[in-house]
């Protein structure tokens, strides 16, 4: 278990919760927050809804030492992208002498439940990812706007909350390993369908892709959407094959508006809930360890599946 943020040293991450239920209360805690931070020598972002970026933006007034980031820049269609984002924010802001990076932040969680289960992902997974940067979250929560059970995800994965009366520990946290095992893995209809392609015991790899290719080519939608599917089905092929065992499986569904592609093994399985949000062995990618990563950046969402017959990755791609 990592000691609680506050225990910890400056260059320790902090990842705090603000619930809000009008730019009013948000202001009475942002502020202050990115505040305190410009005056012990931190950078500071916004990177929130536009209207609550102006009212923060306004009531810091003009300090070039604020930036304010569009959303989208941050919170990308993919999440190991938005982890990437806020590591290059912290090198960046650290390199130019500040000592820290502070960020008021509203995670962008999408539309639909199958798009939130990314995001409620991240926010536990930051807190591994980001353990060691010299970075405080802010991450403010509309209660207008989100459903209860993103609140309660936001509840489970931020150590800290603030609010108008201060910063307290957060008694509903959940340790992220434990949050993220206990995550389910959602159905996917087009399994209990007739695959595209059913492969019981690939042996040939190069066939395999071949064949992956020529299905995948039959279909409508980007091309490019397509290629990174292709891209993350070899390397999670490739995965299957050097760190599970036999037999390796492949089964390929399609429908209008996405491609399912499930990956498994006869392995022992692996146990690292975080695995896939960074390469394994960090910026020296020649030590491998890019399969999962890759295929997270690659595919609209991956599931991973640790069963008692072994490792099955479920890649999932929609054809926009």
């Amino acid at each position: 278990m990592h000691a609680p943020p506050d225990q910890l040293g400056p260059d320790t991450f902090r990842h705090d919760l603000v619930l809000y239920s009008s730019a009013e209360e948000l202001a009475a805690v942002a502020v202050p927050f990115l505040r305190a931070g410009l005056e012990a020598g931190a950078a500071a972002v916004i990177t929130t809804s536009d209207p609550s970026a102006a009212i923060l933006r306004d009531a810091l007034g003009d300090d070039e030492r604020v930036h304010v980031l569009p959303r989208g820049e941050v919170y990308r269609d993919r999440t190991p992208a938005a982890i990437t984002a806020f590591r290059r924010l912290a090198e960046r802001v650290t390199g130019h002498g500040h000592t820290q990076l502070r960020v008021v932040g509203e995670t962008w969680f999408g539309r639909t439940p199958r798009e939130w289960l990314e995001w409620q992902r991240y926010e536990a997974v930051l807190n591994e990812a980001m353990r060691s940067w010299p970075t405080w979250g802010l991450c403010a929560y509309d209660l207008r706007q989100l459903p209860d059970e993103l609140v309660d995800s936001g509840l489970r994965t931020h150590p800290h909350l603030v609010d108008a009366g201060g910063r307290r520990p957060n008694p509903h946290f959940t340790e992220p390993a434990d949050y993220l095992r206990a995550l389910p893995v959602p159905d996917e209809p087009l399994e209990a369908t007739e695959p595209l392609l059913q492969v019981d015991d690939a042996k040939d790899f190069a066939g395999l892709r071949h064949t992956v290719g020529a299905r995948l080519a039959q279909l409508h939608g980007s091309r490019d959407a397509l290629e990174d599917l292709h891209l993350a089905i070899d390397e999670m092929s490739a995965n299957a094959v050097r760190h599970g065992g036999p037999p390796v499986q492949l089964r390929l569904w399609a429908s209008a508006d996405r491609v399912v592609c499930r990956i498994s093994d006869g392995g022992t399985g692996m146990d690292d809930p975080f695995a896939g949000y960074g390469p394994a062995h960090g910026d020296d990618l020649s030590h491998g360890g890019m399969g999962l990563w890759l295929a997270r950046q690659l595919c609209d969402h991956v599931d991973v599946v640790d069963g008692p017959d072994g490792l099955s990755v479920r890649l999932t791609t929609l054809l926009r």
